[in-house]
């Protein structure tokens, strides 16, 4: 490489030389434009009007990072999507193969380290080739294809795409500006960073925007790692990626990429044995495609899309939607999330294996949550997300709510009917009231009328619930799954046995305001417009509105925290292609619900795997792991759920009609084979859930859950006298 100092002493000559190219132009009229664009002559301007022309072109060139390819990696660092307008990694110099560094210039600017931006000599050269032999030579340098790219980068960054010029629609005066702005370009930055902006840059196939993601895509190595007959094709493509593509035109590309062999052995950069075994060598090339977006995720595309909608709905990433798509399509952050790959993998098979492949496309999914971080570890579906054939494929995620709190879309499905997975909101009201756990109910009630006492603090008046109000819509009265249970019980019996009747008994006896805090509380809201659940509507105290398994999830997480809440997170920590961090998520907590009470729930959940609800749910996980759950269907059993955690991991199981709102019934259907007459909880959902937490609750230590305090326990003292 030529010092510094013998470069900016040249500066000036060069300057006066290109002037005099210039001037020597305008007067013959054709010569500049024989350079520029073929048969398009130059207007004659006298030599001081070119020399005052080119001391007032702007000599200031904002060299910007060009757009970078996102990644997406999961908690435990593997690749979960990439996002890119153009796909592009940035490498320094001293990591790209000295092959690849002496190819390009050799092939494209053999005096890239003697010449001060411009090429006088390049030029004269061109042009005398150009005149005699009717061809077409170039003479851009390095620093002048640099200039070009940096500036048609800088047009499709601020989506100004019908500005970018190519090489061939130059006119004189952009070419008279890019020799001015390569001129300057040198004062400020080195030889080598001008090569290494130039190799990161510069365009090589559609789907491979500098070296390294070329290397990435023909070849399926790094640009440090490439050979020599692979950088040499490589360096030969930037002249016409489409003539020299090495899998559309390999004889071209062979050629192409011989020449510059030729060039570099000419230059003295490889040895006589090293050209002739490159010449002789094939192109063996391993194609990678590059993959974007969430279609074509390594893993858990659902939970990409909902990433990457957190980030389009974030204000923090940019003043508007177009701004933010920029920013993660263009700005190369590294977005890290929560997703455990290990769940993930195990959530997915549990998925498929109950319901991938069915013609009648019935919904699978599940979703885990960390209790007292709020941290998503896995979200998985049994569908595709882009149409494929033989597949049940949507964009909606089965999981998440169809909007965020501020309204914008995170193209969720908006919840199911949660069905009995309400009913322990309901109790933990009843012991937030004080009350036993044992205590009796009279569950043989199985009407209210319009004038029943409910309590309402707060004013919010209730309906009823008889022949006149069908609430639930499936009967005149409460019903309960089973006959035999409409007579008087302990509370905890009628949760763990999962008692219509007794929820209703209990509610009769509770303020309605104070169950509307608990379900508050624990986060649960509407999947379709995050609206409260307003359980002054009787219905609800069963689950008649629609909740997302994510927000159900976490509801339940709390209790496994004992009483902690935390705001669903799914991404830690951002970085853009500087290394700078960007907002992220952070682990938002409060203290939600007494953690004696939380404990009577835990408690009396423990009991549903053991005496009640769950006791027929394949495998018994509750004899390998303190586990708690509940077991939840719809009316018309088009929804179905097991809700279960222990103290490290609770997760969401969810079976049904997921895409026509659980309109049709599951009854009297079909699936894997099986004929059932009605889904019930623990029918496909229970053996969903209880599969995937045998296989991964021990990576997450579970502890036993403490126990609830001896006044829930103790059965009421009778009325006095």
């Amino acid at each position: 490489m030529a010092p510094k100092k013998r470069i900016g002493s040249r500066l000036a000559a060069a300057l006066w030389r290109v002037l005099g190219f210039l001037t020597l132009s305008a007067i013959c009229g054709v010569l500049v434009a024989s350079l520029a664009i073929p048969g398009v002559a130059a207007a004659g301007v006298a030599v001081s009007r070119s020399i005052t022309f080119f001391n007032n072109l702007p000599a200031e060139l904002a060299v910007e990072p060009p757009a970078q390819s996102t990644k997406v990696l999961s908690a435990d660092g593997k690749p979960v999507a990439t996002f890119f307008a153009e796909n592009r990694v940035k490498v320094r110099l001293d990591q790209m193969s000295p092959y690849i560094r002496d190819a390009i210039v050799a092939i494209e600017d053999s005096r890239f380290y003697e010449h001060a931006g411009v090429d006088p000599q390049g030029i004269l050269r061109a042009l005398t080739s150009n005149l005699t032999s009717g061809s077409r030579q170039g003479a851009s340098t390095l620093t002048q294809q640099y200039v070009t790219n940096v500036i048609n980068e800088s047009l499709l960054s601020a989506d100004r795409s019908d500005q970018v010029i190519l090489s061939g629609q130059k006119s004189i005066g952009d070419k008279v500006r890019e020799m001015k702005l390569a001129l300057e370009l040198e004062k400020k930055f080195t030889k080598d960073q001008i090569l290494e902006g130039y190799l990161n840059i510069v365009f090589f196939n559609r789907d491979a925007y500098g070296i390294e993601a070329a290397a990435r895509h023909f070849f399926s190595t790094t640009a440090g790692d490439l050979t020599l007959p692979q950088a040499a094709l490589l360096a030969g493509l930037v002249n016409s990626p489409s003539f020299y593509d090495p899998a559309a035109q390999p004889e071209n590309s062979i050629k192409r990429r011989n020449q510059v062999l030729d060039k570099m052995l000419s230059d003295g950069k490889i040895l006589q044995a090293d050209h002739d075994a490159a010449v002789a060598s094939g192109v063996e090339l391993k194609i990678t495609p590059a993959k974007q977006g969430c279609s074509a995720a390594d893993m858990a595309p659902y939970f990409c899309d909902y990433v990457s909608h957190l980030i389009l709905n974030n204000p923090a990433y940019g003043v508007d939607a177009t701004a933010r798509e920029k920013k993660l399509y263009r700005g190369g952050l590294t977005i890290t999330t929560t997703l455990d790959s290990r769940l993930q993998a195990a959530a997915q098979a549990q998925v498929d294996a109950t319901a991938g492949a069915n013609p009648d496309k019935w919904g699978a999914s599940l979703v885990s949550i960390g209790p007292g971080t709020g941290k998503i570890l896995a979200m998985a579906q049994n569908t595709v997300f882009l149409p494929a054939a033989g597949k049940f494929d949507t964009q909606l995620n089965f999981n998440v709510d169809s909007k965020d709190a501020s309204g914008n879309d995170l193209n969720g499905a908006g919840g199911f009917q949660p069905g009995s997975t309400m009913k322990p909101f309901t109790f933990a009201e009843w012991l937030n009231e004080g009350k036993s756990m044992v205590a009796e109910v009279d569950a043989a009630r199985r009407t209210y009328p319009l004038d029943f006492p409910w309590k309402s603090s707060c004013g919010k008046v209730l309906g009823a619930y008889n022949s006149a109000e069908k609430a639930l819509g499936a009967a005149d009265d409460l019903q309960n799954n089973d006959e035999g249970y409409y007579r008087k019980m302990p509370v905890n019996y009628g949760l763990y046995n999962s008692i219509n009747t007794a929820t209703f008994a209990e509610a009769a006896e509770l303020d309605f305001c104070g169950i509307q805090r608990m379900v508050d509380t624990v986060g649960l809201h509407s999947g379709v417009d995050n609206a409260p659940v307003n359980m002054h509507q009787l219905g609800n105290l069963l689950g008649a509105i629609g909740v997302a398994p994510l927000v159900l999830a976490n509801a339940f997480a709390t209790f496994a925290a004992d009483g902690k809440y935390c705001a669903p997170i799914a991404i830690t920590d951002v970085t853009d292609a500087a290394g700078r961090e960007l907002p992220a998520q952070f682990s938002d907590c409060r203290s939600a619900v007494k953690p004696e009470v939380a404990r009577g729930v835990n408690s009396v959940l423990q009991d549903v795997m053991k005496l009640g609800s769950g006791i027929y749910i394949e495998p018994k996980v509750h004899t390998r792991f303190p586990v708690a759950a509940k077991t939840g269907t719809s009316n018309n059993n088009g929804a179905t759920w097991v809700v279960g955690y222990t103290s490290a991991l609770a997760t969401a199981s969810f079976f049904g009609d997921a895409l026509e709102g659980q309109k049709r019934p599951g009854q009297n259907v079909t699936i894997n084979g099986k004929f059932y007459k009605n889904i019930d909880g623990y029918m496909l959902a229970g053996p969903q859930w209880a599969n995937y937490m045998l296989e991964v609750a021990g990576l997450y230590s579970a502890e036993a859950f403490p126990p609830p305090p001896e006044s829930m326990t103790k059965p009421p003292e009778p009325p006095g006298p």
